[in-house]
């Protein structure tokens, strides 16, 4: 039977209403529409239409339903900046993810989930120092925050929405943490993210303050910014005086941007109002406002590095994992675009256990 399920979620994934998928196939909204609600069964040639249109393959919906993303306890940053079309194309981009994750995790075994739940927790600073702890992290700086994350049994996967509005969301789906990140941002602000996310997923496990979406937020954020940037570490490496120059010098030590830089030096009481003011003035002008000048590399996945070189030296390519899950070949690059990075195949790995990474 035809899925009406899997033609909203295509047509959710192009950013289409379903008048522009009418528009696109010649049909009328109306057909698409009664499709969706499951109303009629398309013919051979509506079916062609819609596969034609929408670039999935014909496979793709005639398979079983799409699990859906429980909305409510997913977490979005920028939310109220979203538009219906970018909101519903990142969910529906989770729902593949998963599709995606499935088929990974029936195949390797991947590291167990291995986070702390602070849900109890108001004091954001404080769950960042717990986490710390819990990770014997001390007080140095981040690595690499995706690859601790990773280690840690967080799954995680890109979003192909080349849009500022959209910056990354988490959840928790069978015991297992999800987070979905914005790879067109900058590496700093993509780090921030994937830390941001964390502190969801950490002290909001059990769906965060309700109706307190802004408050979630600033917890989150002050959690990441705690988390990257320890006070003690902070407080022991910043000079007396602290200008432009060593705000930027310093955002490369706890590897985040330079406005994030400034924000935790005020936050913890080493810059004034007037002194942070006129710092992220300056920074601004320098560029920092809506980039990263003299950057630093992007992190990439740990363990999509080694599966996906497993799966090359077993013969295995994008468009046979593709194919088998019946999805096109853009939409499963879009998941892992920006986090496997250069995978060339390695005849070194022999296991499917990735728990040692």
């Amino acid at each position: 039977m035809f899925n009406s399920k899997r033609l909203s979620l295509a047509r959710q994934r192009r950013r289409l209403t379903a008048k522009g998928l009418a528009e696109l196939t010649g049909l009328s909204a109306m057909t698409i529409t009664r499709l969706e609600k499951g109303e009629n069964q398309p013919d051979s040639e509506t079916v062609m239409r819609l596969e034609s249109a929408l670039g999935f393959p014909r496979e793709f919906f005639y398979a079983d339903d799409p699990e859906d993303l429980d909305t409510d306890a997913v977490s979005f940053r920028s939310l109220s900046k979203m538009s219906a079309k970018e909101r519903d194309a990142a969910v529906s981009a989770g729902s593949l993810g998963l599709q995606l994750g499935d088929w990974v995790e029936a195949r390797f075994s991947l590291p167990a989930p291995d986070l702390l739940d602070l849900s109890y927790e108001t004091d954001a600073e404080a769950a960042a120092r717990s986490l710390r702890q819990y990770w014997g992290l001390g007080e140095k700086p981040i690595g690499n925050a995706i690859g601790l994350l990773e280690t840690r049994g967080v799954r995680l996967f890109s979003l192909s929405e080349n849009t500022k509005t959209v910056d990354a969301f988490s959840f928790w789906r069978d015991g297992r943490p999800y987070i979905f990140l914005n790879n067109f941002k900058t590496s700093e602000h993509s780090i921030f993210d994937s830390v941001h996310e964390l502190g969801h997923l950490v002290m909001h496990k059990h769906g965060g303050p309700r109706g307190q979406s802004r408050a979630a937020e600033r917890e989150a954020n002050a959690f990441a910014s705690a988390f990257l940037m320890p006070a003690n570490d902070v407080r022991a490496r910043m000079p007396r005086f602290i200008n432009t120059n060593v705000v930027i010098k310093a955002k490369a030590r706890w590897r985040v941007s330079a406005m994030a830089m400034a924000y935790r030096l005020h936050s913890l009481g080493l810059l004034s109002e007037w002194q942070y003011k006129s710092i992220c003035i300056e920074l601004g002008k320098r560029g920092f406002r809506t980039g990263e000048p003299g950057g630093i590399e992007r992190e990439t996945s740990v363990v999509w590095k080694k599966v996906l070189s497993q799966l090359w030296h077993e013969r295995t390519s994008k468009n046979e994992i593709a194919r088998s899950l019946h999805l096109p070949l853009d939409e499963l690059e879009g998941l892992i675009w920006g986090l496997a990075g250069s995978v060339p195949p390695s005849p070194a790995i022999g296991a499917r256990h990735l728990n040692a990474i």
